[in-house]
């Protein structure tokens, strides 16, 4: 049995999962210690200025100081930090990783800037070891919507055709989605910023093969919580929980044209995620209708384990 941290540190959030990994019959397999997930917002203005902002990097510094102090205590014989779209597209990103390494300290921990083909290796590890252990037929489609950009990664034992596109929650909604709610034109842009990305996804990512649609992240996960009218964020709930196309899509719908006020009432929405959700919800939705007509899917499905797992199991 090994310790190891991991830290995923994307557009919108900053996790840390601290787990202990031990080879297993079928391989490795983490036993989770501590989960933790701060919203930061270090992408905040990238699709416009290209750079970070000193306040985003101060931000998300300090809650990557809080990771190390919890790292050190649990005993991690390793960490591995992991930055993703922000920090790809910024031209600052020098910035941010030195204060990372700075952090961590005596950890040794050096931070990647991974490109969109590595997350999406990462997430399909992360998603897809529970979803061959439930039996869930394949290949798997496996979509992570983060802040800047989202991942779909088809496969079953392994990834056998991968696509990274820059369209995430965060970039859609300052690049789209200004008015609260959105005005019907902001949507139409919005959509066909996606509809154009999953056109050119499928020229090598073959959406008609599908044979279980699984979501990740935050904006999947609180639609998929919305969808079952959940009292509460509840992981257990939503980790696994299989939904009908048609839930799935009224679900997102109606996120996307709530006014942010609402959605702050919903009793699981993150305070995070409010001015953002709508946009993560429309990409999960155009995603889920395109996919379920191509391979004539009934269902799909969410899941809480996703990159930041995959961090973990690949220090196994």
């Amino acid at each position: 049995m090994r310790r190891v941290g991991a830290v995923d540190c994307g557009t919108n959030s900053i996790r840390l999962l601290i787990a202990d990994v031990e080879q297993g019959p079928d391989g490795p397999v983490l036993h989770e210690v501590t989960r933790e997930m701060q919203i930061v917002r270090l992408g905040e203005g990238i699709d416009r200025t290209g750079r970070l902002a000193p306040e985003a990097i101060a931000r998300t510094l300090a809650a990557a100081e809080g990771y190390a102090v919890l790292c050190r205590e649990a005993g991690c014989e390793s960490v591995r930090f992991v930055a993703t779209s922000a920090s790809r597209d910024a031209s600052n990103a020098d910035e941010f990783v030195a204060g990372v390494r700075e952090a961590f300290g005596d950890l040794g921990v050096e931070p990647e800037v991974i490109t969109g083909e590595e997350e999406a290796r990462l997430s399909f590890a992360g998603a897809t070891s529970a979803l061959r252990a439930s039996g869930a037929p394949g290949p798997y489609l496996v979509v992570d919507i983060g802040g800047g950009s989202t991942e779909l990664v088809l496969g079953t034992d392994h990834v056998e055709a991968a696509r990274s596109v820059d369209l995430g929650c965060v970039r859609l909604t300052e690049r789209h989605l200004a008015d609260d709610p959105p005005t019907e034109e902001q949507v139409w842009g919005a959509l066909g910023d996606i509809v154009r990305a999953l056109e050119d996804v499928s020229t090598t990512v073959p959406l008609d093969r599908v044979g279980t649609l699984v979501g990740l992240a935050g904006s999947v996960t609180t639609v998929t919580a919305h969808a079952l009218d959940l009292p509460a964020y509840l992981r257990e709930r939503i980790h696994g929980a299989e939904v009908p196309v048609e839930d799935a899509v009224d679900a997102c719908t109606d996120l996307l044209l709530s006014t942010r006020s609402r959605r702050r009432e919903m009793p699981f929405m993150h305070e995070g995620r409010v001015d953002v959700i709508g946009a993560g919800a429309l990409i999960w939705r155009t995603v889920v209708q395109r996919v379920a007509h191509d391979s004539r899917l009934a269902t799909v499905r969410a899941s809480e384990t996703d990159i930041l797992d995959g961090i973990a199991l690949s220090q196994s």
